[in-house]
C-alpha cells in the first residue's frame, strides 16, 4: 500500500513529464497508461527500487521505447492509424529527453542515464548537444499573463533571451484578452492566479476561443493544473523556476506548433 500511495503521489508529475515530451494530454497520457500497465506485470520492479521516482521514469522509458520500435513509421501514405504515426514521427529526440528530464524535471545526469539506460558520459554529450538545439529555433510573439510585475520582468527577460519578441504583459483578464486579440501570438505563457482574482485559466480558455497557440502555465499553484478531471495544459512549469526550466518548456512547446517566426533565435 505504501508503494502503491508513493506512485499515486508521483503520477501528476509523470503526467506533466509525458505531455511535455508529446505536446499532449491525451497522447502523453497514453504512455503513462502504458507505464502503469508495466508496472501491473512487473511489481517487483517497482517494490524494490532504491528510488522509486527515478525507477517510475525509468518503467515510463522502456514502455516508450517499446511502442516506437514496434510501430514503424510510414512513407507518408494514408493509414487507418496515420495519426498515431504523425505523432511518432513528432516525438522528441533522445537529445530532448535527456533535457526535458535534467531541466524539466531536475533529474541529475545519473538518474537521467539510469532512466534512459545510458552511461552518465553519453547523458551528459546529449545534454550539451540538445541545449545548442535552443539557439536554433525560429523566433515567435509572446504573451505574457503574470500579475506579479517582478516575476512578469524575470519571463520577459528569458522570453528575449530566446530572441523572441514579448508583445504585451497583462496582469487581469481583459486586459490579456485585448493584448491577445490584437497582437495574435504565436506562444502564451499564464500565471494561474491574476489580479482582483481573475483566473488565468479561464482567460486562456478565453483567448483559445478566437486563435490556436501553445500556452505554458508559469505557476506556485500546479496541482490545480493537474488533476485529472477536465482538459489540462501540456506545458507547466512550476515556480519558483529556474531560467533554464522556461527556456526549454518554450522550446519544447514551440516545436510541436507552426509559430509565427520573425527571424532566427538568438543565442540563449
Amino acid at each position: 500500500m505504501s508503494v502503491s500511495h508513493d506512485i499515486v503521489r508521483l503520477l501528476p508529475y509523470l503526467r506533466r513529464y509525458a505531455r511535455a515530451l508529446t505536446g499532449s494530454q491525451e497522447t502523453g497520457d497514453q504512455y503513462v497508461r502504458l507505464c502503469l500497465e508495466a508496472i501491473l506485470a512487473e511489481p517487483e520492479r517497482i517494490k524494490s527500487a532504491n528510488d522509486l521516482r527515478v525507477e517510475l521514469f525509468a518503467v515510463f522509458h522502456d514502455a516508450w521505447d517499446i511502442v516506437d520500435s514496434a510501430i514503424p513509421l510510414t512513407d507518408g501514405s494514408e493509414a487507418p492509424d496515420d495519426g498515431l504515426h504523425r505523432q511518432l514521427a513528432a516525438l522528441p529526440s533522445i537529445e530532448r529527453q535527456v533535457l526535458l528530464l535534467i531541466a524539466l524535471e531536475r533529474f541529475s545526469t545519473a538518474e537521467a542515464a539510469r532512466i534512459l539506460d545510458l552511461d552518465e558520459a553519453d547523458v551528459v554529450k546529449k545534454l550539451e548537444i540538445a541545449r545548442q538545439e535552443l539557439r536554433r529555433q525560429a523566433t515567435t510573439r509572446v504573451l505574457i499573463i503574470e500579475d506579479e510585475p517582478v516575476i512578469a520582468m524575470d519571463i520577459a527577460g528569458i522570453v528575449e533571451s530566446l530572441g523572441h519578441e514579448v508583445v504585451g504583459v497583462a496582469g487581469r483578464q481583459a486586459e490579456a484578452v485585448e493584448l491577445a486579440r490584437k497582437h495574435h501570438p504565436g506562444l502564451v505563457l499564464a500565471d494561474v492566479q491574476l489580479q482582483d482574482g481573475d483566473s488565468g485559466i479561464v482567460t486562456v480558455q478565453e483567448i483559445m476561443r478566437s486563435m490556436d497557440a501553445p500556452v505554458i502555465f508559469v505557476t506556485g499553484f500546479p496541482e490545480r493544473l493537474l488533476t485529472g478531471d477536465r482538459v489540462e495544459p501540456a506545458f507547466i512549469v512550476t515556480k519558483p523556476f529556474d531560467p533554464e526550466t522556461l527556456k526549454v518548456a518554450i522550446v519544447q512547446a514551440l516545436s510541436f506548433s507552426a509559430p509565427q517566426a520573425l527571424k532566427p533565435a538568438g543565442v540563449v
